[in-house]
């Protein structure tokens, strides 16, 4: 802790200011009188910034501030131009941003629990956090809090418009501080909120006040709950927890212990079953065979348990071969309602036992990784209609049946899909959709907003040639200067990226550059690399495309899988992945989605700093000695 810090912390021992409180409840509030905000599953806090440093303060009052480092480091980069407004304190939410209305929680509580700053140095460059704010409380030491809530967030949004801060949440956004979107309706949020699987939403009267550490009715917390079939296993009278239990592998695993939500008919009943029907296996425990399943409402599964498990109601229609871990990704996930899913059961990569619901579960969890490279790009689509065995066909038009959800647009004769959201990636996933390619720009410019490129070697026998031309190609980007992201092709090869600032660079400018380095590579090492277009004279050479860069032209996108045999992605890679340990087929799609929750997204700040990027100062002495 710095100097500051220890300072800021010294003189606010004895501070008493804490959140006011949620309260619960089953309906929406509607009306005239109502504001809406999404709800984040992440760590209430308070935002106090003082003349000598920010601070970041948990509803029971402990300090943060060592444990989420890149929000006070954000705050200092802030610090001179925020000077004439302090004193000055937000109420908020630490969140980690999986979308735009849900966060992860069990990340932050990670986060939360860490000490050793090595060890949150590394989880900020994989997991960086965000600071969401949905009230101001105090400007230049002035408290707002008896102003009512409509003022507040007017003060709110104009002092971060102020500060060039945005005012509506964006979970691509590097900038730390974001102020959380207003609804005047609830509809239009509550649809967000299921289809993007958030937390909940919030009702708050426009006319209310801010109340310290006060639970009242003018603030109220809707959740988005997630129910979830279960068999019971046990009772425990000591404590009056029922537990639940789902199979995995054939084996009942207890994924749940519950007493609330219950009605007294059904507690009594329930007791009754376990203590008639049951082994008592102790003092105060009874064990009951797999027989009955009951509904758990839960607002997530932390990879152990439900989270905030409530009794809903039995479920005679169940079996208990029916409680198994595909179900539970399910319930916990559901499929937003404007998605009709077709056979879910469907076979689409039978040697990796996939099933078309289990690749629809992959889009659904890779979408907020996937959407950025696909959004407003025309895109094309490989389906396949039976599965990777069956045939498979190009699609650059729209289907007439295209759902009205789905956003078109014509270029040339063709009418073209653009994969914006969520429901649309799904919509695709359900009609077979297995690999998705995009051009190099989207519709908003001519010029590419990235330079890829594909490096194929003959077979992926030859994989190591792919591993070394993208080092070799690393090389020659860090001497330029040129930050580069790297990912696996799905297939065969690796893809070398190079972000270009939006509408600066035109195709003739990026070929000049991808051919200098393409016949370089090929100068330094002819017996490995080649630019012949035509297979049959590469001589087993890997072939280094710059061609394929070019208007009109696609590349796979970041994350689509691949209609292989095992359904391979193109994965985003960290540079010191490329390796000789790296192979093509690490990357199924149950792989990917662990490395997402192990290490996140390498493509993360594939835009950031753009400006700062010195493309044109190489571009100029490439064409100099031209």
């Amino acid at each position: 802790m710095g100097i500051n810090q220890k300072l800021l912390q010294k003189t606010r021992v004895g501070t008493q200011v804490k959140p006011m409180l949620l309260t619960a409840a089953t309906d929406i509030p509607l009306g005239k009188d109502w504001l809406y905000e999404a709800k984040y599953d992440g760590f209430r806090c308070l935002l106090e910034w003082e003349e000598n440093g920010a601070q970041l303060k948990s509803r029971n009052g402990k300090v943060l501030s060592e444990q989420f480092p890149e929000i006070i480091g954000f705050c200092q980069e802030l610090h001179d131009r925020i000077r004439p407004f302090l004193p000055l304190t937000l109420d908020g939410e630490l969140v980690y941003l999986i979308n735009n209305v849900q966060s992860s929680f069990s990340i932050v509580q990670l986060r939360g629990r860490m000490r050793t700053p090595s060890v949150i140095k590394n989880h900020v460059k994989e997991f960086p956090c965000h600071f969401v704010a949905f009230d101001l409380l105090t400007v230049k030491g002035e408290s707002h809090t008896d102003l009512a809530f409509t003022k507040r967030k007017q003060k709110l949004k104009k002092l971060f418009q102020t500060m060039d801060l945005p005012i509506s949440i964006n979970y691509e956004d590097t900038r730390k501080l974001q102020a959380i979107d207003v609804y005047d309706k609830s509809d239009e949020l509550w649809n967000k909120v299921t289809v993007n699987n958030g937390e909940g939403i919030i009702a708050k009267q426009k006319m209310s006040q801010w109340q310290s550490n006060k639970r009242t009715p003018y603030w109220q917390k809707i959740k988005n709950w997630r129910y979830v079939t279960v068999v019971l296993t046990k009772y425990d009278k000591s404590n009056g927890f029922f537990h639940g239990a789902i199979y995995i592998n054939d084996e009942l695993v207890e994924v749940v212990t519950f007493r609330h939500g219950l009605k007294e008919d059904e507690l009594q009943t329930l007791v009754t079953l376990f203590q008639s029907n049951g082994l008592k296996t102790g003092k105060n425990i009874w064990a009951l065979e797999p027989s009955i399943c009951v509904e758990i409402a839960c607002i997530d599964f932390d990879g152990k348990h439900l989270r905030e498990p409530r009794f809903h109601t039995f479920n005679f229609e169940k079996e208990p071969s029916d409680c198994h871990w595909q179900q539970l990704q399910r319930q916990l996930f559901p499929v937003p309602e404007a998605i009709q899913i077709t056979h879910p059961e469907k076979p689409i990569w039978p040697a990796s036992s996939i099933q078309k619901d289990d690749y629809l579960l992959y889009l659904q969890h890779i979408s907020p990784f996937m959407l950025p490279f696909l959004r407003d790009r025309l895109l094309t689509v490989i389906r396949f209609p039976h599965g990777m065995l069956g045939e498979s066909f190009y699609q650059k038009n729209a289907p007439d049946y295209v759902p009205d959800f789905v956003t078109t647009k014509k270029d040339e004769d063709i009418r073209y899909i653009m994969c914006n959201d969520v429901e649309t990636l799904l919509w695709l996933g359900n009609q077979l959709a297995l690999e998705f390619h995009i051009p190099f720009q989207t519709i908003h410019t001519p010029m590419p907003t990235e330079i890829v490129f594909d490096l194929d070697p003959p077979s992926v026998q030859e994989f190591s040639l792919a591993i070394e031309a993208a080092l070799r190609m690393k090389a020659i980007f860090d001497q330029f200067g040129l930050p580069s992201f790297v990912k696996t092709s799905g297939g065969k090869g690796i893809q070398v990226y190079i972000p270009l600032p939006v509408n600066q660079f035109s195709y003739d400018d990026t070929r000049v550059f991808t051919k200098f380095v393409c016949d370089f590579l090929c100068e330094q090492e002819p017996q490995w690399f080649t630019t012949e277009r035509l297979k049959k004279n590469r001589q087993h050479k890997l072939y280094l495309d710059y061609v394929q860069h070019h208007e009109g032209k696609t590349i796979v996108a970041p994350y689509s899988p691949r209609g292989n045999e095992k359904g391979l992605v193109a994965t985003p890679l960290n540079w010191q992945e490329v390796n000789d340990s790296l192979k093509p087929d690490l990357f199924s799609i149950p792989a990917v989605l662990d490395r997402m929750k192990n290490q996140g997204n390498p493509f993360r700040d594939f835009r950031l700093k753009l400006e700062e990027q010195r493309f044109r100062d190489v571009l100029n002495q490439l064409q100099n000695i031209e």
